[in-house]
C-alpha cells in the first residue's frame, strides 16, 4: 500500500510502475484516487471553516445573552433577541453543512482506501519486467543436480514403500488436500521442521509460536484481496480466519504499535499449521502433497528500519539455500519477476530444489521484502533516537514447509535399493537413524 501523498506527487512514476506489473486496468485509478483525495482534503478544509465560523458565532452570542438579561428597553432587547436567533440559525445551517461534508468525507474516504489497496506497491528497480512465472529469471544455483540411473517414484509411492502416508483415509475423512504421515515418513516431517528450529534459533531468531487464526482486519493489513479470496477459510459466524501462513499473524502481533528504533531488528522464527484453499489455476493434487489444504511451515519474519530491509532480504533467502545444502539438495535462487509479485511485495525470489523424478527445479520456499506496505496498512512505526516516528518494513521468508520438503528430501536421498539416507545433521532428530529402509508392506 503506497503513502497517498506519493501517489499525489508521483502520478507518472505510479502509472508506469502499474504497467510493469501488467495490470493496465489498473490505470484509470491512479487519476481517480488523486481527484477523489483532492475533494476529500477540500472537505476537510470546509468542515474546519465551517467548526471556526460556528465557534466564533456561539462565542458571539454569550455577550448577547448578557446584555437581553440587563437589557430593560423592548426594541433593544428585540434587536438583541433576532441577532441572538440569527446567530443560532447560522449555527444550524453550519452544522446541517457539517453533517453533510462528514458524510461526503465518509464516502470519500472508503472510496480512497479501497483504491490505495488496489494500487501495486512500487516495485525494486532489480525485479525482472514480465507478465508471469515463466518469466522468473534464474539467479544462481547451489549443489549440483543428480540424475540417478534408476528410476525415481511419484513422491507418494515413496512415501507408501515405508508405510508412511494413508491419503485413501484422509479422503474418507476430509476429501482431497489432506493425508495421513506415518511411521518414519511422519517422524522425518518432525525431524526437519525441529532441525529447521534449531537452524534459525542459531542464527539469532527467536522461536514463536503464534495464533493459527486473526481477524478480519489483520488478514486485509497483510495481504491483497486476491490473494485473500484464493487462500483464506473464514469461520462461519465469526470475525476469524484460519492463517494461510505464520507470517500473518507475526506481522499482526505488531499491529497498531510503535516500536523502538532501538529494539530493531526484530528476527523470529515461527512454527504453525497453514490452511489454504487453494482456489485458482493450480488447484489441489489428486494423489500428491505438493498443493495441499493443509500443511505446516517453519517461517523466517524480520521487522526492521527502511534502510535495513534490502540486507536482511539478501540474508533471509542465503538461509534457506544455507538450511538446504546443509541437507544434501540442490537448490536454486529465482528471482520473481513483476508479474509474478504479490501487490504487496518490493521484491520476491524463490528457492527451488531440484526434483531427480522430474530433472527440473521446483519452489519450496519463497522470500519477500514488503517494504513499508504491511507496515501502512496495520500501523507498525517506529520512533527512532529523535523522536520522530516512521513505518517499519517487513519480511517474510519459508525456512521449510515439509511437504515439498520430503519430496525434495525424498527424492534426492532415494537409493536403487529403495532405501532413504539420513543426512548427518538430521540424525539426531530421527534416534540416531541413518538409513531408513521400506518395508513393502502389502494392503
Amino acid at each position: 500500500m503506497l503513502d497517498i501523498k506519493f501517489v499525489r506527487e508521483n502520478p507518472d512514476a505510479v502509472k508506469e510502475n502499474i504497467k510493469k506489473k501488467f495490470q493496465d486496468a489498473k490505470l484509470p485509478l491512479v487519476d481517480e484516487v488523486i481527484e477523489k483525495d483532492a475533494k476529500y482534503r477540500a472537505c476537510l478544509k470546509e468542515v474546519e471553516a465551517l467548526k471556526a465560523a460556528r465557534n466564533k458565532l456561539s462565542k458571539a452570542n454569550g455577550p448577547l445573552f448578557g446584555q437581553l438579561k440587563k437589557c430593560t428597553d423592548e426594541a433593544q432587547k428585540a434587536e438583541l433577541q433576532a441577532q441572538i436567533d440569527a446567530n443560532n440559525a447560522a449555527v444550524k445551517a453550519d452544522a446541517d453543512k457539517m453533517a453533510e461534508l462528514e458524510q461526503e468525507e465518509e464516502t470519500l474516504s472508503a472510496r480512497i482506501q479501497e483504491i490505495m489497496y488496489t494500487i501495486p506497491q512500487m516495485i525494486d528497480p532489480s525485479v525482472p519486467i514480465g507478465p508471469d512465472d515463466t518469466y522468473n529469471v534464474e539467479a544462481q544455483r547451489f549443489g549440483e543436480p543428480v540424475v540417478p540411473d534408476f528410476p525415481i517414484p511419484y513422491h507418494t509411492e515413496i512415501m507408501e514403500s515405508f508405510d508412511g502416508i494413508d491419503m485413501d483415509a484422509a479422503g474418507r475423512v476430509a476429501g482431497n488436500g489432506f493425508y495421513y504421515l506415518l511411521g518414519n515418513i511422519a517422524r522425518l516431517h518432525e525431524a526437519v521442521l525441529a532441525y529447521a528450529r534449531d537452524f534459525m534459533i542459531n542464527k539469532g531468531f527467536t522461536y514463536v509460536i503464534p495464533p493459527f487464526m486473526m481477524h478480519g482486519n489483520v488478514v486485509q493489513g497483510v495481504m491483497s484481496f486476491p490473494e485473500m479470496d484464493a487462500m483464506m477459510y473464514k469461520i462461519e459466524g465469526e470475525d476469524l480466519y484460519l492463517i494461510g501462513t505464520s507470517e500473518h499473524t507475526m506481522i499482526g502481533r505488531f499491529i497498531d504499535q510503535t516500536l523502538d528504533e532501538a529494539t530493531l531488528p526484530l528476527t523470529l522464527t515461527s512454527y504453525s499449521p497453514c490452511f489454504r484453499k487453494e482456489k485458482g489455476a493450480h488447484g489441489i493434487e489428486e494423489r500428491g502433497i505438493y498443493r495441499i489444504h493443509q500443511f505446516e511451515k517453519q517461517e523466517m519474519i524480520v521487522v526492521c528500519r527502511p534502510d535495513e530491509s534490502a540486507d536482511w532480504y539478501e540474508k533471509l533467502w542465503k538461509n534457506s539455500v544455507e538450511l538446504f545444502r546443509s541437507m544434501e539438495i540442490p537448490v536454486r535462487q529465482l528471482n520473481c519477476c513483476s508479474g509474478d509479485l504479490a501487490d504487496l511485495k518490493v521484491k520476491s525470489c524463490d528457492i527451488e530444489a531440484w526434483s531427480p523424478r522430474q530433472q527440473k527445479y521446483f519452489e519450496v520456499c519463497s522470500c519477500s521484502n514488503l517494504g513499508d506496505a504491511q507496515a501502512r496498512r496495520l500501523h507498525i512505526r517506529v520512533k527512532g533516537k529523535d523522536g520522530k516516528t516512521y513505518l517499519a518494513h517487513t519480511l517474510n521468508n519459508t525456512c521449510v514447509a515439509p511437504p515439498r520438503m520430503l519430496i525434495a528430501f525424498l527424492e534426492n536421498h532415494l537409493q536403487a535399493d529403495g532405501t532413504v539416507t539420513i543426512p548427518e545433521v538430521l540424525q539426531p532428530y530421527m534416534g540416531g537413524l541413518k538409513v531408513m529402509v521400506p518395508t513393502h508392506k502389502k494392503n
